[in-house]
């Protein structure tokens, strides 16, 4: 049991930035005497989670989800900014902390074949991480697995079997059950059901909604999918070009969305609970990342826009119980489809 300060969140993430070079081979930027180019995945990002909670974070393909849910884990370093688990940086993850660090965050990857080894029987799977966090006997690290494959609602028997004799969504739960073998208090879980069939989808999220009731787990939750948003998470992060731009409680969130943006978002879904929230339609596209807008990068899109948006970069203030960057709700202008 660790000692936990009280009211302290499990995470947290201050100013994270990962920047990846893009740019063209050296000689050829020498000859033709370009800069190199950066590609900003997540630019600034600052959020925290507490212990027992769901934080979810959506946002259209390519905002920046994936990469922070790489930079919550160790698998990329940061550019600059600060990730702290319980306290500890996650700079420890190669330091000497490393080891009890990593047991306690796990990752759950969004397609459950390609992260497991198809060579390798279930059994193996899920009892690696226990052969290299724990000193278990083969004997305790096998009833590891039978009980962790009850857990997520397999049969022991079916630890002598391989990955593809199994469907989407037992392949998923083996996948959760791995994750769980070292007993972590937060898992980062990016699009855990997006590569299920429709039908699977609740079995799993049922069964993730049961195991942190249980065992008192935190999720980070990455999703495009604001249905299945609206079932897991107690709060929402909105993300938008490498930014988080709106983050709130979850009802709160979905009944009186204050960002343009989250609007659009909730725009594209039916309305869930009847509210007959008004649509707000949004034209263009996401811009180019390697060249993003100046000021908001939404502005382009935005019927809210003005020369101030296309200027300055909004920073994040609070409004009751939801932060938002954008000027428009910071000056309460509205635009004309709104009056």
């Amino acid at each position: 049991m660790n000692d936990h300060q009280p009211g302290k969140p499990l995470v947290e993430v201050r100013d994270a930035a990962r920047w990846f070079d893009v740019s063209a081979p050296w000689l050829e930027r020498v000859l033709a005497r370009k800069p190199r180019t950066m590609l900003r995945a997540v630019d600034g990002v600052s959020f925290t989670i507490n212990r027992g909670e769901t934080l979810a974070l959506v946002g259209e393909s390519g905002c920046g989800k994936s990469t922070i849910a790489r930079l919550l884990v160790g698998l990329y370093p940061l550019t600059r900014g600060e990730i702290q688990i319980d306290g500890e940086s996650i700079t420890e993850l190669n330091g000497p902390k490393g080891p009890s660090l990593r047991r306690r965050l796990q990752m759950i990857f969004q397609d459950p074949y390609a992260s497991l080894n198809p060579r390798w029987r279930v059994g193996r799977i899920i009892a690696e991480p226990l052969k290299a966090h724990t000193k278990m006997s083969p004997a305790e690290q096998d009833a590891r697995v039978d009980e962790l494959l009850k857990q997520v609602g397999l049969d022991p028997a079916d630890k002598s079997r391989y990955p593809h004799q199994f469907s989407g969504g037992q392949r998923q739960r083996i996948s959760i059950a791995r994750a769980l073998a070292v007993r972590p208090e937060f898992l980062v879980c990016d699009e855990p059901t997006s590569a299920l069939d429709v039908s699977v989808q609740a079995q799993v999220l049922n069964i993730m909604k049961d195991l942190q009731r249980e065992l008192g787990l935190t999720y980070l939750f990455i999703s495009h999918n604001l249905a299945v948003v609206h079932h897991v998470a107690d709060r929402v992060g909105v993300m938008y070009l490498g930014r988080i731009v709106e983050i709130a409680h979850r009802d709160e969130l979905f009944k009186n969305p204050r960002h343009p943006y989250t609007r659009m978002l909730l725009s594209a879904i039916p309305d869930i609970e009847g509210h007959g929230r008004p649509r707000t339609p949004v034209a263009g596209e996401v811009p180019n990342p390697l060249n993003p807008p100046s000021g908001c990068t939404f502005h382009p899109r935005c019927p809210q826009a003005r020369p101030l948006c296309k200027e300055t970069t909004p920073q994040p203030v609070r409004i009751g119980v939801t932060e938002v960057a954008c000027h428009a709700v910071e000056h309460s202008w509205t635009s004309e489809s709104d009056a």
